[in-house]
């Protein structure tokens, strides 16, 4: 029992792998036409996590397995909104793939591995953690998207992903041998102690960076290491897209935090430059090739491209003040785009996929309310006021100034110009051309009351920015032990 109480900062995944187990058990027998125990056994799951990380919050960071795994105010604020944007994403695809033979035990047992793997990346103090956190979410995620194994485009995405993503995973092992070899160590405070102390080789640090940014960059899908995104986001069904496009953000932005910040901080006279490069290209080819894209998965996967170099530019600011509005963009990313692919898969039905942008043709028409919905959503990307993309943008660009990248700036409100166009011609299509389709939209009561707190929030947040902020830079400022 003595030694069970100092595993309370891991008892969340503890408790969530025994729940995976379960649902296993309990799906198998079930009847094949139903899945409704399984789906709330699922959510209660996560609610579980969540009670439990709430309840095993300490003061301070609390350390386990020989300081491989942390449990401080920054990973716990980052697992709550893993759980709570996993079981926003359940609620809004269950009629979707209900209607499409995909809601299966498998599905839902996925869904948990990966966010076992989330909370594994996120909890992390040590390489050997992160990466296996990482490949927990990795193969998880490469089955979901083949999930449709009846679909070639499905099957060829998932290939695609898999192969990119091993490579990925080469170059992040590579430069993580490569710290090993210049430290001797893979923990992450360590490795900081050496490098700051000067008894690290300078130059095998460095080429091991290379390869660590070129990995963590596959990861995030930023350029010119983004070859997957617009070809998994199309191919993979709407709710496997969305699932991919929102949680596992949350994860990444941590997984850069603990590496880049926590852990190679006195090396950011390297890294920041290749993050700018990274950051300058994402926004340019992101905004500016979403522009020709006629289908919405695919013009939102170039957006997400844009959006990861708009978070990079808050860490490369380097300061608090940039750690914190990067937590706050992407903890936004992830509400938006989880809204944003709720509306393709609220207008979708059985044999019918609402991703083309003559799909929301004369929405306004058809239902004013989602329409308006996601005019807060489509503002909130594009950056306008009072929505909180405006909010987001501002606060990472504004750290950006003070840490003295004028330029860099300069281009991402020019880049950011340029992304208003495609999303404006959305809230266009829906509100002054006319519908292609007069059918009756239907949505469970579930999702319709979902996706209107969640398009309220974008323009509440925008308001009352305040608190989360606060939250965001608190939590930067404890874990990363930051002035």
């Amino acid at each position: 029992m003595n030694y069970l109480s100092t595993l309370f900062p891991a008892y969340a995944e503890m408790f969530l792998v025994i729940m995976v187990s379960i649902v296993l058990v309990v799906d198998v027998s079930l009847p094949k036409h139903t899945r409704t125990l399984t789906y709330l056994l699922v959510q209660l799951s996560l609610l579980g996590c969540s009670l439990i990380t709430v309840a095993t919050h300490t003061m301070g960071a609390a350390h386990l397995f020989n300081n491989m795994f942390v449990d401080d105010l920054m990973s716990d604020v980052l697992k709550l909104l893993t759980y709570l944007s996993v079981s926003m994403m359940l609620v809004y695809s269950r009629s979707y793939l209900m209607a499409r033979g995909l809601f299966t035990g498998e599905f839902l047992a996925l869904v948990l591995f990966s966010t076992l793997g989330m909370m594994v990346m996120i909890s992390a103090s040590n390489f050997v953690t992160l990466y296996i956190g990482l490949e927990i979410l990795a193969l998880s995620l490469y089955a979901m998207v083949a999930l449709q194994r009846d679909s070639a485009v499905a099957t060829e995405s998932a290939m695609k992903y898999f192969i990119l993503g091993a490579m990925a995973s080469g170059f992040l092992l590579y430069g993580m041998s490569m710290i090993y070899g210049a430290t001797g160590s893979l923990d992450i405070h360590t490795i900081a102690t050496s490098i700051a102390t000067g008894t690290a080789h300078v130059n095998l640090l460095v080429f091991g960076l290379a390869f660590l940014v070129a990995g963590l960059a596959f990861k995030l899908g930023a350029v010119p290491f983004h070859m997957w995104v617009p070809d998994v986001y199309h191919g993979a069904p709407t709710a496997m897209t969305m699932f991919i496009g929102t949680a596992p953000k949350l994860a990444a932005f941590a997984f850069v935090m603990r590496i880049l910040v926590e852990g190679m901080q006195p090396m950011m006279v390297h890294w920041a430059g290749m993050l700018m490069v990274l950051a300058v290209l994402s926004m340019a080819v992101g905004n500016i090739t979403a522009i020709a894209q006629t289908n919405l998965k695919r013009m939102f996967a170039y957006s997400t491209i844009a959006h990861m170099g708009f978070m990079l530019v808050g860490i490369l600011s380097g300061t608090l003040e940039g750690y914190g509005s990067a937590m706050f963009y992407a903890i936004v990313y992830v509400l938006m785009s989880l809204g944003g692919f709720a509306m393709i898969m609220l207008l979708s039905r059985e044999g019918f996929e609402a991703d083309n942008l003559n799909d929301f043709k004369g929405l306004n028409q058809r239902s004013p309310w989602l329409a308006f919905m996601m005019m807060l959503l489509m503002f909130s990307m594009a950056g306008v006021p009072p929505t909180v993309g405006f909010y987001a943008k501002f606060s990472v660009l504004n750290a950006a100034v003070q840490a003295g990248h004028l330029p860099l700036v300069i281009m991402a409100v020019l880049f950011s110009l340029i992304g208003a166009f495609y999303y404006l011609r959305i809230v266009k299509l829906m509100y002054f051309d006319a519908p292609e389709s007069h059918e009756k939209i239907y949505i469970q009561p579930d999702s319709s009351l979902l996706i209107s707190i969640n398009g309220l929030a974008v323009l509440g947040l925008g308001i009352l920015p305040g608190a989360l902020m606060n939250v965001c830079a608190a939590s930067v400022q404890q874990s990363l032990l930051l002035p």
